[in-house]
């Protein structure tokens, strides 16, 4: 247990994380899939069934994640990469920077995905403000939620300049995914991170880094075993 415990430490004390070479080099584990193991158990009880969902003003949008070594066309036609949709909050009153974040896997840019994105993650009441892409109106219809587009094209001004929340997200994710993991998140394993990521995000405010370390057990508490 104690092994345990300090891997939950390691985890959630910096706000980079750590990675599982990380773990064995500190714990002297003789496997590195020993290390893995262990952090991708703890990703698994980082999202809990049932949380808040988004409200307010909250930006979408989605963005590909892969390596160089997948190279492909840009934009919402890229292959041979991962479609990954992003929500954050807009904070109350106007006040500077962001809320609460989501991020995660979908099949493609399509008014079902998109539709099941926001019913999952974003509350009744909220207004969402995308891009101009076909799918959103109808994804949103009907969920009463508000839909703010965006003509990105006819603004004169780049996405990361009128969605700067969201993609703020997606920039900071990727750095941490190519960072603290080298870019060793592998596709089949990516909503674990994005999940790990998300966790922290969340919780960038917490005066106490323990907190993180106490919440992280909590869930752990609360979640089934991973086999």
């Amino acid at each position: 247990m104690t092994v345990w415990f300090e891997v939950a430490w390691l985890m959630t004390t910096s706000k980079a994380g750590t990675s599982a070479l990380n773990v064995q080099r500190v714990l002297g584990l003789g496997s590195y899939q020993t290390a893995w193991a262990m952090l991708h158990r703890y990703r698994s009880a980082m999202t809990a069934p049932g949380r808040d969902k988004l409200s307010g003003q909250v930006e979408i949008d989605e963005a590909f994640y892969g390596g160089k070594d997948k190279p492909g066309p840009r934009g919402r036609g890229a292959t041979g990469k991962v479609l990954v949709a992003g929500a954050i909050e807009h904070r109350p009153d106007g006040r500077r920077g962001s809320g609460r974040a989501r991020l995660s896997i979908i099949p493609a840019a399509t008014t079902a995905a998109l539709g099941a994105f926001v019913t999952e993650n974003v509350a009744a009441g909220s207004t969402i403000i995308t891009d101009g892409w076909v799918s959103y109106p109808s994804a949103v219809s009907g969920k009463g939620i508000e839909h703010e587009p965006i003509n990105i094209s006819s603004s004169g001004q780049h996405a990361h300049e009128l969605l700067p929340g969201v993609h703020r997200l997606f920039s900071l994710s990727k750095r941490w995914l190519e960072g603290t993991h080298q870019g060793a998140a592998e596709p089949d394993h990516l909503q674990a991170y994005l999940d790990e990521f998300v966790f922290r995000f969340n919780r960038r405010t917490a005066r106490h880094r323990g907190l993180l370390f106490l919440r992280l057990l909590e869930r752990a508490v609360d979640t089934a075993p991973t086999t």
